[in-house]
């Protein structure tokens, strides 16, 4: 079974059939919280697995956060928002769905390189989008 197809399977699964996935994923019992909780991080569980977790920088950033406010230069709008190289970003329009692979500079869409993910955004749609509110990076407008 394909990643996708895993991951978009998990909304029709029972709470049980949930809660089963969770001890295989995680070799833990589940937690008392809800079905979308449970949806959502056996999702995201299901891509590290198959694409790798976060960075080192991602994860020296979140232990800083825990411990108070972090010192030092934040990191950019860019920085803040890029997944990390070899993730990959599926997004559908218009009924089509579009599968965008970070690369260490730029991007891969459809086997052509991209700089950035708006001319990414700009090729799906044929129009002038923010990347990363298109692929839903950041919050704002209806993307």
């Amino acid at each position: 079974m394909s990643t996708l197809s895993e991951i978009t399977a998990l909304p029709g699964k029972s709470i049980q059939d949930l809660n089963q996935m969770w001890r295989k994923q995680f070799a833990s019992d589940p937690p008392q919280a809800g079905k979308d909780y449970l949806v959502r991080r056996l999702a995201y569980r299901i891509q590290e697995l198959a694409f790798g977790g976060l960075t080192g920088a991602a994860v020296t950033l979140l232990d800083g956060l825990k411990q108070g406010p972090v010192s030092g230069k934040a990191p950019t709008k860019a920085e803040a928002v890029t997944p990390a190289p070899g993730a990959r970003m599926i997004r559908t329009w218009q009924g089509v769905e579009h599968v965008v692979t970070v690369l260490d500079a730029g991007f891969e869409y459809q086997g052509r390189k991209y700089a950035s993910l708006s001319s990414v955004a700009k090729a799906i749609t044929g129009t002038h989008w923010s990347g990363p509110l298109f692929f839903g990076l950041r919050k704002g407008g209806k993307a």
